[in-house]
C-alpha cells in the first residue's frame, strides 16, 4: 500500500484517479479548493498558487508520489481566462514542485494534454511530434513539461507527463462533446450542431485514462517522461453521432458538415489520433474502450443513475 497525493482531486480526472487508488487500498491525501466528497479520503483544502498550503500538505502527508490534475482545463476556459490559466496552471505547478523539492517528494505524475501539439501534423501524433501549442492551456501544459525537466536537473524530480485527449464519461463537469450528445439523447431531448462532421479527434474514456495513470505511477523507472494516454483511434464527430444513434433509437441528434468549434466559437486546430505505441510497450497500457464501447458504457451508465 502506498501513499498519494493527488492535486484536483475533487475534479473529474482527478476524483476518478483518487477513487481507483482508494479502492485498491492505497492512502490517497485529496489537495482541491473544495473539501473532497468521499470522507474515506484525507481532504485538505488549498488552492495551487498558495505556497504554503501546498508546502505543509507534503510536509505533513510525505506521500510516495504527485499525481498532478489540478489545472484551469480546456481551450474555451483558456481563452476566457489566460491570466487565470498561467497562473494556477503553470505558476501552480512551479510552487508544487518547489514544495516537493523541499519535502523531499521526487515523483509526480502531470495530465498534461494532446493540445501540447498544436495543429496535427499527421493523422497519428506520438510523443516525438512537434510542440507548437497555439492557445493559452496547451502553451500551459508544455510549460509545465519543461518546468518539470527543469526541476529533475536541479532536485531530482522524476515528472512524467501523460498527454491526454479528450477524455469524457460520467460526470464531466464541461459540455463538450460527446458528452452533449449523449446527454441530449438520453434525456430525450433536440441537439443538432450546425458544422463540425468532418473533424476526427482521439476522445478517451475515463477508465483508460486512469488506467494510463496507474501504470505510469507503478512503474519503477521511466526510459522516457512523456507519454500519449489515448484510444489510438480519431473517429469523425459525424461517426460519433451515427453510433450514439444507434445506441440510443429515436436520438434527436445532428451534426452537419465542416470543422468543429468550441462551444464559445473558437475553432479547433487540426486534431487525431494518438500512436500510443510507447505508452503500450513501456506501460502496458492497452485501452479497453473504443469509442464505440465507451460511448455504450456512458449511455449504459446514465440510464443506471436515473
Amino acid at each position: 500500500m502506498s501513499r498519494y497525493l493527488v492535486t484536483g482531486a475533487a475534479g473529474f480526472v482527478g476524483g476518478a484517479v483518487t477513487a481507483a487508488l482508494t479502492a485498491r487500498g492505497d492512502t490517497v491525501v485529496a489537495f482541491d479548493r473544495q473539501q473532497h466528497p468521499d470522507p474515506a479520503v484525507q481532504s485538505v483544502v488549498g488552492d495551487m498558487t498558495d505556497r504554503v498550503a501546498l508546502r505543509d500538505a507534503l510536509r505533513a502527508s510525505r506521500p510516495d508520489a504527485v499525481v498532478h490534475c489540478a489545472a484551469v482545463v480546456g481551450v474555451p476556459a483558456s481563452v476566457q481566462a489566460p491570466v487565470d490559466t498561467i497562473r494556477v496552471n503553470v505558476e501552480g505547478s512551479l510552487l508544487l514542485f518547489e514544495a516537493m523539492a523541499e519535502a523531499g517528494v521526487k515523483r509526480a505524475i502531470h495530465i498534461s494534454s494532446e493540445e501540447v501539439y498544436g495543429p496535427f501534423q499527421a493523422d497519428a501524433a506520438d510523443e516525438n511530434h512537434p510542440c507548437n501549442p497555439v492557445m493559452a492551456y496547451g502553451i500551459s501544459k508544455l510549460a509545465v513539461e519543461q518546468l518539470g525537466r527543469s526541476y529533475g536537473a536541479q532536485h531530482g524530480l522524476e515528472v512524467i507527463n501523460l498527454r491526454t485527449s479528450w477524455v469524457y464519461g460520467p460526470g464531466l463537469p464541461r459540455p463538450r462533446i460527446p458528452k452533449n450528445l449523449v446527454d441530449a439523447a438520453v434525456n430525450g431531448e433536440r441537439l443538432h450542431l450546425e458544422v463540425g462532421g468532418e473533424t476526427r479527434i482521439d476522445h478517451t474514456c475515463i477508465d483508460d485514462a486512469v488506467a494510463g495513470v496507474l501504470a505510469a505511477l507503478d512503474k519503477p523507472a521511466h526510459a522516457y517522461d512523456v507519454y500519449n494516454i489515448g484510444s489510438g483511434g480519431a473517429p469523425s464527430l459525424a461517426e460519433i453521432v451515427e453510433i450514439v444513434r444507434e445506441l440510443v433509437p429515436g436520438a434527436d441528434i445532428a451534426v452537419g458538415p465542416g470543422e468543429y468549434r468550441h462551444g464559445d466559437g473558437t475553432p479547433l486546430v487540426q486534431k487525431g489520433a494518438m500512436d500510443i505505441a510507447r505508452a503500450r510497450a513501456e506501460l502496458g497500457y492497452a485501452p479497453a474502450y473504443d469509442i464505440r464501447t465507451g460511448l455504450a458504457a456512458y449511455v449504459g451508465a446514465l440510464r443506471s443513475a436515473d
